[in-house]
């Protein structure tokens, strides 16, 4: 489908002068959503025997209507959907609805699918397996069922894979507007990055959300991604499918092809998109991304009339990373001058009940901590119920709030402990005064950290151009793939700047003159390609002098007749595992983690993706539980950490040069000294396919056979 085509009729897809609805009651309810939203334009049934939809003459034929309609919502069952699609394209329809499911989500449906995508020519089509959407900025509904929020002039967009959450998400009750909701379904020709690549660049909205359950082309959504970072809208994603159950629901509910989550974590990295657990998180994060944007930092300040508030701040907001700074001088005095000597002015802030009421000295206290230079200041305040309860008190102090706000033109947060202990007579007065009102004390806290998040990646993103994903061709076989020996892929890894250990591989009966030579200690292995050499009797360690290497040697006669022998390294200071395998979505990728015999006991790895970026290796060691060992552990020595990630960096180098061709690599371990030594291959494990090797950028090819590694 031609991209220019698409683009144009996406765009009067999403804001129609006119809509065709065909189909019966799905069709009827769409007109129904069209007029509560106030849709202004011209509205077209087409039914072939009922006279009139919702009141609305009815069209026998898509061949009858007066003219190509912008966008048509298309209510029909799955067998009628191709034939609908031909003909509202041979008419020249900007874009379509397909509400019918039983399409490559089911079995028997791939072929439908196939097939609607060949009907819909240059038409944007949503779905199938889709509500459609919502344009609430434009007044348009092409959406066969009730839905929430209201008309507004700016907010943010959500984007879902799922039609029932998009519903949900809709009814909610948080004060966030909502400019667009659009359920993607299948997505069998619009995809969500041509969703987000379209609501990006419209300056009405404030943010984007999205719910994912699996993504087929992940570098097309990278793509929206860093659109949406030049345009500077941010983008909170919730990814279903972290285990293995939710991963086989997402499969039968849209066909959608998961990867490992893990690589999802790295990927959202990359490109600046938070990624949240629940839809409150999601909802939360969002409002607060649309009223402050991203932050600048991570201090914070919260104020309350309660310690046990104060002190579950704290409790959540520390493990996220967020900061408390101590008051600087002029604040402290402020606040003592104006909270009398029985309250302990810190931060958090406890101001007790003893100014409860008075709008004055609330005031004063309020612009005190909002002139602290915090990156975000917050009060905490839990209305009471309506039904009976005075909630004068509570009012005068947003009042105050407000009124700090405008003295210091800092904004301000304030929050509820519970969702629901915010009334919605507080959150208008609030919204009212572009304070956002956060619903829940957790949600809120991990929503400041996500703001921050941004930022932190906005600023990094800036001189760290994250690179295009490359494409995935999907897992390949490893069946034919050879096992190289131990030198064989040492000696591969030298040529990307890797030291190993000074070595020889001859003949057992050559092995205590090697030994001699090399200088003792030594370690003698096997040298046939095993994978587990400690397991097969193939390795023994610090052997000192000729009669212990040859007894060693001799014993792995069964294993073959040639043997490595090795200098034998110096305890590290740290081991670590580098190794790369192969996902079907996200293709070969970088795992690193705690190496040697610990790697299954500890299993802490990270995941990067290729190319890989230096400083993406850099923050992965830093969030690994070895770091403290990296990082001088007690006063211990301290590793060279650039060359470590300079280790790294060249083995992902080496993963995407022999592409295709590498079918699994472990360095196991990579032994780190302390600085400035650079880091050693004390163990590698290649195994390489046969097929004709892909020449990278550099022009680099590797064409020798496998008969050249044995």
């Amino acid at each position: 489908m031609p991209r220019n085509v698409a683009r144009e009729n996406l765009k009067r897809l999403l804001a129609p002068r006119h809509i065709a609805v065909i189909g019966g009651a799905a069709a009827e309810e769409t007109i129904r959503q069209n007029r509560k939203i106030g849709f202004s334009g011209e509205i077209w049934p087409v039914h072939p025997s009922r006279n009139s939809l919702d009141g609305i003459a009815c069209h026998r034929r898509i061949e009858d209507l007066p003219e190509a309609p912008d966008a048509a919502f298309l209510g029909v069952p799955r067998e009628a959907v191709s034939d609908a699609l031909r003909a509202l394209a041979k008419i020249g329809c900007g874009g379509t609805v397909c509400y019918a499911a039983g399409f490559a989500e089911v079995a028997d449906g791939v072929a439908l699918e196939a097939d609607l995508i060949e009907a819909a020519g240059d038409m944007a089509v949503l779905g199938p397996n889709c509500h459609g959407l919502v344009n609430y900025l434009d007044r348009v509904a092409l959406w066969p069922d009730q839905y929430g929020g209201e008309v507004c002039n700016r907010g943010v967009a959500i984007i879902s894979q799922s039609g029932n959450i998009g519903i949900t998400l809709t009814m909610h009750d948080r004060g966030l507007p909502l400019s667009h909701m659009v359920s993607v379904g299948n997505q069998a020709v619009l995809t969500i990055h041509d969703f987000i690549d379209a609501l990006a660049v419209d300056d009405r909205v404030s943010g984007i959300g999205l719910y994912i359950e699996g993504i087929d082309d992940l570098p097309k959504l990278a793509e929206g991604l860093l659109t949406c970072h030049k345009r500077r809208v941010p983008v909170v994603a919730v990814k279903a499918g972290r285990t293995h159950s939710a991963t086989l629901a997402a499969f039968s509910h849209t066909s959608s092809v998961t990867g490992q989550d893990r690589l999802y974590d790295a990927f959202f990295e990359r490109y600046g998109c938070v990624r949240v657990d629940t839809l409150a998180d999601l909802m939360e994060t969002l409002k607060l991304l649309h009223m402050t944007g991203p932050l600048g930092g991570r201090r914070i300040g919260t104020i309350s009339c309660s310690g046990g508030d104060a002190a579950m701040a704290a409790d959540l907001a520390i493990p996220l990373g967020l900061t408390f700074p101590d008051l600087p001088d002029d604040t402290r005095h402020a606040l003592e001058e104006v909270l009398g000597d029985r309250v302990a002015v810190s931060n958090p802030l406890d101001y007790h009940t003893y100014i409860w009421g008075d709008r004055e000295r609330l005031t004063r206290c309020f612009t005190a901590m909002l002139g602290a230079n915090f990156n975000a200041v917050s009060l905490i305040i839990d209305y009471p119920r309506l039904d009976g309860c005075d909630t004068t008190g509570w009012d005068v102090a947003l009042e105050a709030l407000i009124e700090g706000t405008r003295r210091t033109g800092v904004k301000a947060i304030v929050v509820s402990s519970l969702p629901e202990t915010l009334t919605t007579g507080a959150r208008k007065i609030l919204a009212d005064a572009d304070i956002p009102a956060m619903q829940g004390l957790p949600e809120c806290m991990r929503a400041i950290r996500n703001a921050w998040w941004v930022g932190e990646a906005w600023r990094r993103m800036e001189t760290e151009i994250p690179p295009p994903l490359l494409p995935s061709s999907g897992a390949k076989t490893a069946e034919d793939a050879k096992q190289l020996d131990e030198d064989a892929a040492k000696t591969l890894l030298e040529a990307y700047g890797l030291k190993t250990p000074v070595r020889w591989v001859g003949t057992i009966a050559k092995a205590a003159e090697a030994a001699t030579n090399i200088g003792y200690p030594v370690a003698i292995k096997t040298a046939s390609p095993i994978a587990h050499k400690t397991e097969a009797g193939g390795i023994a360690l610090s052997l000192s002098d000729a009669a212990a290497v040859t007894q060693a040697a001799a014993g792995m006669i069964t294993l073959g007749e040639r043997v490595l022998v090795e200098e034998m390294m110096e305890r590290p200071l740290v081991e670590i595992f580098v190794g790369v395998d192969v996902d079907p979505q996200f293709g070969a990728f970088v795992a690193i983690g705690a190496g040697g015999v610990l790697v299954e006991l500890i299993r802490n790895t990270e995941q990067l993706l290729l190319p890989v970026q230096r400083e993406e290796v850099r923050r992965a060691l830093k969030r690994l539980k070895l770091n403290a060992l990296l990082d001088g552990y007690r006063g211990g020595p301290v590793a060279n950490i650039d060359s470590v990630v300079d280790a790294i960096f060249r083995i992902g180098a080496f993963a995407q040069d022999w592409g295709e061709r590498l079918a699994e690599l472990d360095v196991n371990p990579l032994m780190i000294y302390p600085e400035p030594a650079n880091p050693v291959v004390a163990d590698a494990f290649i195994r390489l396919r046969p097929a004709a090797p892909t020449a990278n950028e550099s022009g680099m090819r590797y064409g020798r056979s496998l008969e050249d590694y044995p």
